[in-house]
């Protein structure tokens, strides 16, 4: 019997890699697809596919999309895209969403006792601690896509299996570095938005390539690892791999390492979590160490990449302060792309944020909904400033 998927962002890095992946499986059946803008794409996906129902969450373009397409059911905005989610039947949800924007289709997702498949990191980072606990309340199962938790995740799925999860000392994220590995802050002065976008090992979305620029992408995954393995965060660590082959590892109390390698390629943690728990072959080319020669590592720079230093204490503050530093970041991020900010002043807008709102308890999904909604208008004030 086949596996139902709905794939949320299917016109995105993420979507169409895993819609390859589905493609060489007779054992998955897309039975969803939705996009931000790109209709024209998406309607392209759904025919191809054979998809019945779609959701654009651009209201206008969805218009659009629906006066275009007559074959199929165009859902309308985020609503549209959580009515695409309770009613499509789904066993699996892969969210590959940019931004806060995924953390509603995840809570409808795991409020259903959909088994989700998670590529939306900030649904975590703004919500995590609620989102946890609504997946425990359900009994939904969350399978990381990002390719480091995803190497935590089968890492420590073994180690379980032999014994329990106490002999886990650390998780180790690695981090490419991005394109500006090994600059000083001072040479990172007057980076220009495509030497910015130049990332050195992943094809990637732009809001994503600049967060990887920043390192502001692996302190978000920093939270995420938090959340998803229930790791205090003085047992995360991170450390610089420019090769892009060790994935993450776990050290172990007896002072052993393990390790999860592979050339870089996202199909491989797509496909771990579209068909887990099983493992299928997929036409990617095999790992020869002789041939990849040398692997090396060195510590993270946080004085010319503060943001990452930012992410931890803001996850390590708890509260809506994760929710602030993602909101402040998308800000600032979207204003640097837009040639409005300085590449430098992404993390005086973050900190600023921070400064300004800093943590309050949450209560309810609300309560984040609200935090995020003040922590853009400040960040937007903060862009004018900085960039003044």
């Amino acid at each position: 019997m086949s596996r139902r998927i709905l794939l949320l962002g299917s016109t995105g890095s993420i979507g169409t890699q895993a819609l390859d992946v589905i493609s060489r499986s007779d054992d998955l059946e897309v039975v969803g697809l939705s996009a931000q803008t790109n209709w024209r794409q998406l309607v392209e996906q759904a025919v191809q596919h054979g998809v019945p129902r779609i959701a654009v969450t651009d209201p206008d373009l969805a218009a659009q999309a629906a006066e275009a397409w007559t074959d199929g059911e165009v859902l309308r905005g985020p609503e549209g895209l959580v009515q695409l989610v309770l009613e499509s039947g789904a066993d699996l949800v892969l969210n590959a969403l940019v931004g806060s924007a995924g953390l509603g289709p995840t809570v409808a997702t795991l409020g259903e006792g959909i088994d989700l498949a998670l590529a939306n990191k900030e649904s975590l980072v703004v919500g995590g601690e609620l989102v946890m606990a609504l997946a425990e309340a359900t009994g939904a199962q969350i399978l990381p896509v990002d390719s480091e938790h995803s190497a935590i995740h089968q890492l420590v799925h073994g180690e379980h299996a032999t014994g329990g999860l106490d002999s886990i000392e650390k998780l180790v994220l690695t981090a490419s570095g991005g394109p500006f590995r090994g600059r000083s802050r001072a040479e990172l002065e007057g980076v220009t938005i495509e030497q910015a976008l130049a990332h050195p090992t992943w094809a990637m979305g732009g809001k994503i390539t600049i967060d990887s620029a920043t390192l502001m992408n692996k302190g978000l995954e920093v939270i995420e690892a938090h959340h998803l393995f229930g790791t205090p965060y003085e047992r995360i660590g991170v450390v610089v791999h420019p090769q892009s082959i060790v994935h993450s590892l776990i050290t172990l109390v007896d002072g052993a390492a393990l390790a999860h390698l592979g050339h870089p390629d996202m199909r491989a943690p797509i496909a771990y979590a579209l068909h887990h728990p099983q493992r299928v072959p997929l036409p990617l080319r095999p790992l020869d160490l002789a041939e990849v020669g040398s692997l090396t590592f060195e510590p993270v720079d946080t004085e010319a990449f503060p943001c990452l230093r930012m992410a931890i204490e803001a996850g390590t503050a708890g509260g809506t302060a994760p929710c602030v530093l993602n909101a402040a970041n998308e800000i600032a991020v979207h204003a640097f792309l837009g040639g409005r900010l300085p590449f430098l002043g992404i993390p005086d807008v973050i900190a600023g944020a921070l400064d300004a709102l800093g943590s309050a308890p949450i209560r309810a999904f609300e309560t984040l909904y609200e935090a995020d909604r003040e922590a853009r208008a400040v960040a937007a004030e903060l862009v004018e400033k900085v960039a003044a």
